[in-house]
């Protein structure tokens, strides 16, 4: 007697067939490849070298000798290098009255050049009408038409792409907008995904006195990336890494948090950036939030295992006051090999590195990428990971920790995993045999203005 007829088989083999490419379909979906990333370098003229700095600097009439003095001091200590990149309103001396057109014409140079190499890097076998997802994250400006409208015109992008503007985040944003791509993926089948990320900084340069508001003029730069991605199957061998993990951590319920870095006008109306001394604790506590989320996912249980009994043995023998030290206690290096922390400061950078244990080796090239493009808001991460990859560090099998903090106050952190030896050309071609010796070079403000640091002249008031 037959268990199963003719007909019955094939339909029993249909429906193993559909359920089986239906689990391989979603399997794919959760995939998140990296296939190319491009970052922005300025030409020659829009270098803010020592000398350039120093005449912005003198333009502001609103400052008197000692607020003189901590621009210089902070400039002097910032680990910013000679060839990073300014807006052109600000390099024409127009940093006070800025238009439309400036801001504009900073985003289209920065998006469209970034975007027009990755295309021409990738024209083989993806074109601009390919592209299902497009994130464009710039904080400070949300014209209308949107910017994500600007880049669809341009390249005459598909009808129903599905796009996304972000603005107000801040320089975690580009790992958001990761996390954005990576969740639609879950919902859509070979997929292409485009991050655009950015800052405008020359029409929100600022022109007052307020010391935690001036910080931004010393540290922020012109730049950004865009990055291209896919959730295709059959890209993977083309693809040069892997989204492992995303996650997120936002301490903006708390009121010193939220204002701790914030966009506003200071008493005299000027507008621009506060920065407060909350920060480094704010960057604290929302790095810690997601670290503990972020960890357990890629370090091997037996360096979790081995952390919490350490751990249990120090609360029963030490007190609160030998409690304090410094690192967090868990070995990165078990499953991390590189570390890309946000170039926003020579203190968040060191800061980071002394709290989780890192090597000089690992935080290089972080403080080359500060050095080099100095802080380009969302898009420094992409600067740092081009470090890497020139220096030829990254190799096949290894995994890299993405860390950035923004506004809000959020951290947002991602893990990829290398898919193949890189050692291709970026931004760092003409540079790369220069670092890390050129940062060790004193800073030309130390020796040029050295009257800085003469305190005899604090009761000078001009």
């Amino acid at each position: 007697m037959e268990l199963f007829s003719l007909p019955s088989l094939f339909l029993l083999s249909t429906l193993f067939v559909f359920y089986i490419s239906k689990f391989l379909n979603k399997r794919n979906q959760r995939n998140c490849y990296m296939l190319h990333y491009e970052c922005f370098k300025g030409k020659d003229e829009r270098k803010l070298d020592t000398e350039t700095c120093a005449k912005v600097v003198e333009r502001n009439k609103h400052l008197g000798l000692e607020e003189y003095r901590f621009l210089l001091r902070t400039m002097a200590s910032s680990g910013i290098g000679e060839e990073t990149y300014g807006p052109i309103n600000v390099l024409q001396g127009r940093e006070a009255s800025p238009t439309l057109l400036d801001a504009y014409s900073e985003m289209d140079e920065i998006m469209f050049e970034t975007l027009d190499k990755l295309f021409h890097k990738t024209k083989g076998f993806v074109s601009p009408s390919d592209i299902d997802i497009l994130v464009v994250n710039v904080s400070l400006f949300a014209p209308s038409p949107s910017l994500t409208s600007r880049v669809i015109n341009r390249y005459k992008m598909r009808e129903d792409i599905k796009s996304f503007n972000l603005s107000g985040l801040g320089c975690s944003a580009s790992v958001i907008s990761i996390d954005i791509v990576q969740r639609i993926f879950e919902t859509r089948e070979n997929a292409f995904a485009l991050v655009v990320s950015t800052e405008t900084m020359g029409p929100h340069w600022y022109c007052g006195k307020d010391r935690s508001m001036m910080l931004s003029n010393c540290l922020f730069r012109a730049g950004g990336s865009s990055v291209l991605l896919t959730n295709a199957a059959r890209f993977k061998n083309r693809a040069l890494m892997k989204l492992v993990t995303v996650a997120r951590a936002h301490v903006g319920a708390e009121d010193e948090a939220y204002s701790c870095c914030m966009q506003m006008e200071d008493k005299d109306g000027h507008p621009g950036f506060l920065l407060t001394k909350y920060l480094k604790k704010a960057a604290s506590r929302a790095l810690t939030k997601n670290l503990q989320v972020l960890l357990p996912r890629v370090l091997p249980v037996k360096e979790l295992i081995r952390y919490a009994i350490v751990r249990a043995i120090k609360r029963r023998t030490t007190t609160k006051r030998e409690s304090t030290s410094s690192g967090i206690g868990l070995d990165l290096k078990t499953g991390l090999q590189h570390f890309c922390i946000h170039p926003g400061g020579r203190a968040i950078i060191e800061g980071v590195g002394t709290s989780l244990g890192l090597t000089e080796f690992d935080i290089e090239p972080s403080r080359m990428a500060l050095h080099r493009f100095g802080n380009t808001s969302s898009g420094g991460l992409w600067y740092v990971l081009g470090y890497m990859e020139a220096k030829k560090r990254l190799k096949k099998g290894d995994k890299i920790l993405m860390m950035s903090m923004g506004a809000g106050f959020e951290s947002n952190n991602c893990v990829w995993e290398v898919l193949k030896n890189l050692d291709g050309k970026n931004v760092w071609e003409d540079s790369m045999d220069q670092y890390p010796e050129l940062s060790k070079i004193p800073n030309p403000f130390v020796e040029k203005y050295d009257w800085i640091n003469d305190d005899t002249m604090s009761f000078i008031r001009v």
